[in-house]
């Protein structure tokens, strides 16, 4: 037998190590084996740190700390797929942190993130990697960063996945991102409305909820609404909606429907499906308040056309309308008032509302305490009202007057606004406007006429000269001293504002007391302004400064140095001579406070007695306090002050009683408390004049007598003819120093000339012309020439049995008194020169 030989074993090679199991429970440790080269390894840590960031947002921040991330962001790129799927385990968890989202967009992640959504991958990376995009997308440069590594398409591919994570983080990404009208467009071009519709059909509600939220933003696009009903949108959604199990989604679902509704292409092909009469029963149907106010929304979607407001007409969608109208919820009434308004631009649906007395029911939430709700009410009576007279009496009858001008005072500027344009359409009407004015609507609009909103101020001044067209309106304005915000508004860069404000001057410069004081607020200066921009300047700056001239001829004679024939001048009317340009031209008032000087003197006019003219102040104060509150005042020096009495009876015992205490009284200190604001002198000698010129030329029948009578008659008044070359001779200007020094003020009543030139004799043939109706203009030249011109018709006709075409004359005060010259010719340009 041979010797059994015993095998020895090989010794183990020195470059390998014995496999060493590690426990750890330190998180530090296992962010450390991230940068292990050992797949093995790397597999554990990721599953390790993904199962500890689950287990709360302190723990994502303590991994952040440890730098568990940039390890973590290049491992879902590693080569193993058990890695690189364990790695998105645990970064899709921690990019829930909101430090983590700024590391990971800092590190440039998204375009690896990206790149793992392809098919071949595995869906756990699919589910991780799109909740990573989910978190991420929030962010606008994250958005934008995704969108240009083009991870829209990808996301859209991955809506298919059997994985339900899957969709519903895909579909939440695309939702973000969808918030972005660039990504609106692309989810339309990449074909992504098919399977949002089909997600519709998802039997988990969350991902039912993210994809009619992504649904009701791109459809606000007109092409993806298009899209939309190719793909039979409107049956998926009206499927949807008759599913009372998804009751809860019914909101959003209603959403997407209104947006598509805004097509009139949508709306016939819903029409024609009866998704239209489904859509009113939820209006009419009680559900719950959400269901019904979006619904309602929809509606008023709807009715932005003019032909689905026809065709909602004909659904008698006012009936249902006017009910919504009595429930609670604010949310529903303002959605409800806002489909009104809509529904009013129709004409049918104005008289509708009004038939179901629908107008009573809008009034009365202008009391609501939510202010949305009552800016919607004004809105929706704004809408009735317009162009209706019978919905602005019904306004008035359900007492809504009061409580717009109470409305006019609201914080919500909308709701001043709209309050303001209701006001306006029924000032229209004269017994509407004096129950407006008579609840303090003029100094309710103090406040929207200082506004910072310029639709406010838009709406307000609107109103204003909407009630501004009578006197008692007027009145109130300037009691109210409205017309100093009014006048600030001239400076309003806004086009709008500024024209409107125009207007409303045009209006309040219909009576002198108003143009006068609007001139002394600067508004003559800013309308010169204005006008003198090519930019600023419109029609209604140009017909405000030509309303303000006409209402105060004495300031437009001034200014422009020409009355015209339709300019009728009347007592009080001076002239203070040309004004320069940028010079003020005072009153008559302050003129008279100036001492005597040596500049020209000024002409007044004033043929009134004193006892005329207290008649005719007391009827203005009455005028200007048209309530009853408004019947005493007391008069300065300095302005007037209105003291209301509490009753007549008692009024004149209080009078009585200070009559008698009055007696005892030295004079001086009586006239000093019944001290009377200063008036023009009343001038006899013109009076006597007036009457003279009525008596002696209006007998006249022919025109050329009474032009040429009347002159004579000036001219005889003013010092008879003065020869061409004896006018040195004519002292009219030492005449006129002694009036000044006898009178001992620089305003000359006309009537007390005696020796007059060209502008003292064109003046007074224009005053005595317009007193007795006969036609005439005032026209001043240079070098202190003035003239009147008359039109004359004179010559043959250009057709038998009609006159011969007026022309212009200038009438002979000086020279030759009575002479009428053709004007344009040499001897009438000689007299406007020499």
């Amino acid at each position: 037998m041979g010797k059994k030989v015993k095998k020895e074993s090989e010794p183990p090679s020195k470059d390998v190590f014995d496999p060493l199991p590690i426990e750890s429970k330190k998180a530090a440790t296992v962010v450390l084996m991230l940068n292990s080269p050992e797949e093995e390894v790397l597999v554990k840590a990721c599953e390790a740190i993904h199962k500890f960031a689950e287990k709360g947002d302190e723990n994502r921040s303590s991994l952040l700390g440890l730098g568990a991330v940039e390890p973590l962001s290049h491992l879902i790129s590693h080569e193993d797929k058990l890695v690189r799927r364990n790695a998105f385990m645990a970064l899709g968890v921690m990019a829930a942190n909101s430090d983590v989202k700024r590391l990971l967009k800092k590190l440039n992640a998204i375009p690896s993130i990206i790149g793992k959504l392809s098919p071949e991958e595995d869906v756990v990376v699919h589910e991780f990697a799109t909740l990573c995009l989910a978190s991420l997308s929030v962010d606008f440069s994250c958005k934008v960063q995704i969108s240009d590594q083009e991870g829209l398409e990808p996301l859209i591919q991955l809506l298919s996945s059997p994985d339900p994570d899957v969709k519903k983080n895909s579909v939440e990404t695309i939702c973000n991102l969808v918030q972005d009208l660039p990504s609106r467009v692309a989810v339309r071009e990449l074909n992504g409305v098919p399977p949002l519709l089909e997600l519709l059909r998802s039997e988990f509600p969350v991902i039912q909820q993210l994809s009619l939220r992504t649904l009701v933003i791109v459809t606000t696009d007109t092409d993806t609404r298009a899209t939309f009903r190719e793909e039979q949108g409107f049956d998926r959604l009206l499927e949807f909606l008759c599913n009372k199990e998804f009751s809860d989604l019914h909101v959003e679902a209603l959403q997407v429907l209104s947006n598509c509704l805004e097509d009139r292409d949508s709306l016939q092909l819903i029409h024609e499906t009866g998704g239209l009469q489904r859509l009113l029963q939820f209006i009419t149907t009680p559900t719950l308040l959400d269901i019904q106010t979006n619904a309602v929304k929809a509606i008023y979607r709807v009715a932005q056309s003019s032909e689905n407001r026809k065709l909602l007409h004909e659904q008698d969608i006012e009936r249902s309308l006017v009910e919504l109208l009595s429930l609670e919820g604010d949310s529903l009434r303002t959605a409800t008032c806002q489909a009104v308004a809509a529904m009013s631009l129709h004409l049918a649906s104005k008289d509708a509302f009004r038939d179901l007395d629908g107008i009573r029911a809008v009034v009365q939430l202008l009391g609501s305490e939510g202010g949305e709700v009552r800016e919607a009410a004004a809105q929706a009576l704004s809408s009735l009202t317009s162009s209706n007279q019978l919905n602005s009496y019904a306004v008035y009858e359900a007492e809504g007057d009061e409580g717009l001008v109470q409305q006019l005072h609201d914080v919500i500027p909308g709701a001043v606004a709209h309050a303001a344009a209701v006001l306006t359409n029924m000032a229209e009407q004269e017994v509407l406007r004096c129950s407006i004015l008579s609840h303090g609507a003029m100094a309710a609009l103090l406040e929207p006429l200082q506004s910072a909103d310029t639709h406010t101020l838009v709406r307000a001044t609107q109103a204003l000269a909407a009630l501004a067209c009578d006197a008692e309106g007027r009145a109130d304005l300037r009691n109210a001293g409205g017309l100093v915000p009014l006048v600030q508004l001239l400076r309003s860069n806004h086009k709008e504002v500024r024209r409107n404000a125009c207007w409303a001057i045009t209006v309040c410069a219909n009576d002198e007391p108003t143009a006068v004081e609007m001139c002394k607020l600067g508004a003559l200066d800013l309308l010169q302004e204005i006008n003198s921009s090519a930019n600023r300047r419109n029609k209604f700056s140009e017909i405000a400064l030509q309303r303000l001239l006409d209402s105060n001829l004495s300031l437009k004679y001034s200014l422009t140095n020409t009355l015209a024939p339709t300019d009728i001048t009347v007592d009080g009317f001076y002239d203070p001579g040309q004004a320069r340009s940028g010079q003020r031209v005072l009153t008559l008032e302050d003129l008279s406070k100036q001492p005597v000087n040596q500049r020209r003197p000024v002409i007044a006019i004033n043929a009134k007695p004193l006892d005329t003219v207290s008649v005719d102040q007391s009827e203005e104060r009455q005028q200007d306090s048209p309530t009853e509150t408004r019947t005493a005042s007391v008069l300065s020096s300095k302005g007037s002050t209105r003291t209301p009495s509490k009753g007549k009876s008692k009024g004149r015992k209080e009078d009585e009683k200070l009559r008698d205490e009055d007696e005892s009284k030295p004079q001086q200190e009586v006239a000093t408390v019944t001290e009377k604001p200063w008036m023009l002198p009343y001038d006899a000698a013109f009076h006597a004049l007036v009457t003279e010129a009525t008596k002696t030329i209006l007998p006249l029948h022919a025109e050329s007598e009474q032009y040429s009578a009347l002159a004579r008659l000036v001219s005889e008044v003013m010092g008879g003819a003065v020869e061409v070359d004896r006018q040195h001779d004519f002292l009219w200007e030492l005449h006129l120093s002694e009036l000044r020094y006898e009178l001992q003020s620089n305003i000359i009543p006309i009537g007390q000339i005696r020796k007059g030139t060209y502008y003292h004799r064109a003046l007074l043939y224009k005053v005595l012309a317009d007193r007795i109706g006969v036609s005439c203009s005032l026209v001043r030249g240079e070098y202190n020439r003035v003239w009147n011109e008359v039109l004359l018709s004179v010559g043959t006709p250009y057709y038998p049995g009609c006159q011969p075409q007026p022309r212009a004359h200038l009438v002979d005060l000086i020279h030759q008194p009575g002479r009428l010259l053709r004007a344009n010719t040499p001897q009438a340009k000689q007299y406007q020169t020499i």
